[in-house]
């Protein structure tokens, strides 16, 4: 069993794309935390069930400065005497046949499939890499100031022994978030590939819904994760199928129920790529093919108030601005149908009356997260200005619910949004999910186009 096989070592091979964008993310933390040792876990695969486990997604913070997605694998940011850093990652080497690893250790390659030698893995991430197996000893050893990415590797944090200060630990968890804000040109790339298969995905969908008789949310669902795992990694997170008044649910990913003939499907759903940057895109869809009166009186609402969101990002702008534009396009449709009595626009908008039907935020940045850059600084999130290569979500919405006795019975159970990812740019903005038609009648007619 020992004897007898081939050399597969691959010495020919390339630097990844992103190692050079990686290597740049890093000396910024470098910079940031000089004479400290650093370490950002990968994170562990979690149980599922009994010995069942979720698929692997490595932490985003590890992804954005090593380029790699193995389990349990740390990058470690030793510092320097002469100062900055040598960054090391430790990895998993290929099985050792001779030990009989290969077969009988259950993270074996004949169990999990071959994986990079450490030589390998140097050559692609640019990267000193060391065997896994060997850092609890190393961080047991470690001496000086140590801060930790916590929550994804209890055995890293364990092998510290309490060595390093929570406050500490969380300064460097929202400095990596913040590091996140702007896009590079890597990045950038990869949400226009996610943007486009993801308008590849809502065609599928198109295709497959019925137009004359119900279409199960979960054949949507499914219809677009085929899409996503064709042309990426994955879903970048759970698609939200909500056809009826499932629409006015923010988040309905159950995917239960049914699309009916007259309904709208309100599909909110991302391709998240192979190198785990997700688009982000919602579309609110006449089941039928065209929208009822009603349904297109919320529909070119939610429409104008995502133009006035778009037409507000730009660099210089405050973050909120968007939300802002957004938030009082509504407010002025709800006033001009009744539904807030005779109080003025401004009364209304002051007062938030308006969110009873609008509910949610109006965006949020978007990158390997959906939600990306959360746990960035008040100051430079959501009270700082847009920065070229910023980018964010635009998503407004007007969620009636089935059972709210303040609006006229018409209304109730329709939940429109419209959500499109955009970059904003040197000289205003750019929307990279502009594949997909946005107006009613560009819907109506590209739904028709598709159906033939």
């Amino acid at each position: 069993m020992a004897q007898g096989w081939a050399d597969t070592e691959r010495r020919d091979l390339e630097p990844i794309g992103q190692a050079p964008y990686c290597a740049r993310r890093r000396a910024a933390l470098s910079a940031r935390y000089p004479g400290e040792l650093l370490v950002v876990p990968a994170g562990n695969p979690k149980v599922r069930s009994n010995d069942s486990d979720y698929p692997f997604r490595p932490s985003s913070e590890y992804v954005h400065l090593s380029g790699d997605q193995s389990e349990d694998a740390a990058l470690v940011m030793e510092p320097r005497a002469g100062g900055g850093h040598r960054a090391v990652a430790y990895l998993r080497p290929r099985s050792d046949r001779s030990s009989g690893e290969f077969w009988l250790d259950l993270h074996g390659e004949l169990w999990d499939g071959r994986r990079n030698s450490l030589a390998e893995n140097h050559r692609l991430l640019g990267l000193e890499c060391r065997d896994r197996r060997t850092l609890p000893a190393h961080l047991e050893e470690a001496a000086g100031r140590i801060r930790v990415l916590r929550g994804h590797d209890a055995g890293v944090e364990a092998a510290l022994h309490g060595r390093t200060d929570p406050a500490r630990d969380e300064e460097l968890r929202v400095f990596l978030a913040e590091l996140r804000l702007v896009k590079d040109e890597f990045e950038i790339d990869e949400l226009r590939l996610a943007c486009a298969a993801t308008a590849r995905g809502f065609e599928d969908v198109v295709r497959t819904l019925a137009p004359d008789t119900a279409t199960a949310e979960r054949v949507v669902e499914g219809t677009f994760f085929m899409r996503a795992r064709i042309e990426g990694n994955d879903v970048g997170y759970r698609s939200i199928c909500a056809a009826g008044d499932h629409a006015t649910t923010l988040h309905w990913v159950r995917n239960t129920g049914y699309a009916e003939p007259g309904d709208l499907l309100l599909l909110d759903a991302g391709v998240e790529t192979t190198h785990l940057y997700t688009a982000d895109v919602t579309r609110t869809l006449p089941v039928s093919g065209r929208f009822t009166a009603i349904q297109r009186k919320v529909y070119d609402a939610v429409f104008a108030a995502q133009e006035a969101g778009i037409a507000a990002v730009r660099p210089g702008a405050r973050f909120v601005d968007f939300h802002v534009a957004a938030q009082r396009t509504l407010a002025e449709h709800l006033v001009a149908w009744g539904l807030l009595g005779d109080r003025p626009v401004e009364e209304v908008f002051a007062l938030g009356l308006h969110r009873r039907w609008t509910l949610a935020g109006t965006g949020h940045m978007l990158g390997l997260d959906v939600h990306d850059c959360a746990l960035a600084p008040t100051e430079a999130y959501v009270d700082g200005t847009l920065e070229t290569g910023m980018v964010l979500t635009v998503e407004p919405g007007l969620y009636f619910q089935s059972d709210d006795l303040t609006v006229p019975p018409e209304y109730r159970g329709i939940g429109v949004r419209i959500e499109d990812d955009i970059l904003v740019t040197a000289d205003g903005n750019a929307n990279l999910s502009a594949g997909l038609p946005r107006s009613a009648a560009e819907v109506e007619a590209w739904m028709a186009g598709l159906r033939g």
